[in-house]
């Protein structure tokens, strides 16, 4: 699949945060493909890019609007159809990664038919995907792992993958999700993977690696998340990670989508993972904890990590503010001292 760019994101009516993460997630690790966002007036919401109509960003250069939204349910509700409709009307392809494919509203493909327009549904797996198998293959991998759902676990991977980078040790960035599907081009939409085949289809996804190099591998959902757990259980065992990252918002009330439902504590979080992931990682070890610390100032932000990570025994930080260098010193050499000095 290629996607026409540059970029206008979609924000649409969308009033939650985590609601837009693919459109931020584009917006944080690929800004040269945006040129703007579109968003309705009921949208409090920005990614700091110029608010541009669909006429104004293809005078800008626009080539694909990509409904950067995940809905509950990845549905296509009337008013994502119409903002579509229209989006191909002023010249725009289209590419979401809903689970509702843009293929299969008949408004959509009939109007991208008529104009000669594409849709682009990032959210198919690829086929004839193996069963897993478990056996043992070589290489480094790292696993992000979350509390609840849509806590930070893309950020950290790309975070990590930089990092490796920047002290010439070889990384890859392994997309399962739409959001990192669009940033890193390529991967694998795990949460459209049939139940039987999620673990072949990570297996498949980090192959073998004879290098010194590390797949860093985007974790899905949580396992303490009643409508995900069976996505990351999955996931765990496929990957088959040496290390993993513990990623978690601090700030959150309650799981995304269960109001009510507290989010697990970071220990037990950990303990689970780590327990679940010795099916076919028996030497797995947690190299630290990544916080999103995005509602808070920078003091509290602060606290947050050094209260968390001298709980857990682990580096703490948040990646995207603060970077990974602690964990990436942790997992490379076993260096304490961020936590210890904490203490």
């Amino acid at each position: 699949m290629t996607i026409a760019t540059p970029y206008l994101l979609y924000l649409g009516r969308s009033v939650d945060p985590a609601d837009v993460k693919t459109s931020r997630g584009i917006a944080a690790f690929r800004p040269d493909l945006c040129v703007g966002e579109f968003r309705q007036d009921a949208c409090p919401l920005s990614l700091g890019l110029p608010r541009m109509s669909f006429d104004q960003a293809v005078a800008a250069g626009a080539r694909t609007l990509v409904l950067g939204i995940a809905n509950a349910g990845g549905t296509l509700n009337d008013a994502l159809v119409e903002d579509g409709v229209a989006a191909l009307e002023a010249g725009l392809d289209l590419a979401a990664g809903l689970h509702h494919r843009l293929c299969d509203e008949p408004r959509l493909r009939e109007t991208a038919r008529r104009l000669g327009r594409a849709l682009h549904d990032v959210r198919v797996p690829p086929a004839n995907i193996p069963v897993g198998t478990g056996n043992v293959r070589a290489g480094n991998r790292l696993l992000t792992v979350g509390t609840d759902c849509s806590v930070g676990k893309m950020y950290t991977s790309l975070c990590l993958v930089s990092a490796f980078k920047a002290r010439n040790i070889a990384a890859d960035f392994r997309a399962t999700g739409q959001t990192g599907i669009l940033v890193g081009g390529s991967g694998v939409p795990l949460d459209a993977v049939v139940a039987d085949f999620i673990s072949g289809a990570i297996e498949q996804l980090a192959p073998a690696r004879a290098d010194d190099g590390w797949d860093v591998i985007e974790g899905q959902g949580s396992l303490f998340h009643p409508s995900f757990a069976g996505v990351s259980l999955g996931l765990l065992h496929g990957a088959q990670p040496s290390a993993l990252v513990m990623c978690h918002d601090p700030s959150r009330e309650h799981l995304r989508g269960i109001p009510g439902r507290g989010l697990p504590a970071i220990a037990d979080c950990l303990a689970a993972n780590l327990e679940a992931a010795r099916l076919t990682s028996p030497t797995i070890r947690a190299v630290g904890v990544a916080l999103n610390t995005s509602a808070m100032n920078e003091d509290m932000a602060q606290r947050a990590c050094e209260t968390i990570g001298v709980s857990v025994g682990l580096p703490c930080t948040d990646p995207y503010r603060m970077g990974v260098e602690p964990i990436l010193d942790y997992l490379l050499t076993g260096d304490r001292t961020p936590v210890d000095a904490a203490a």
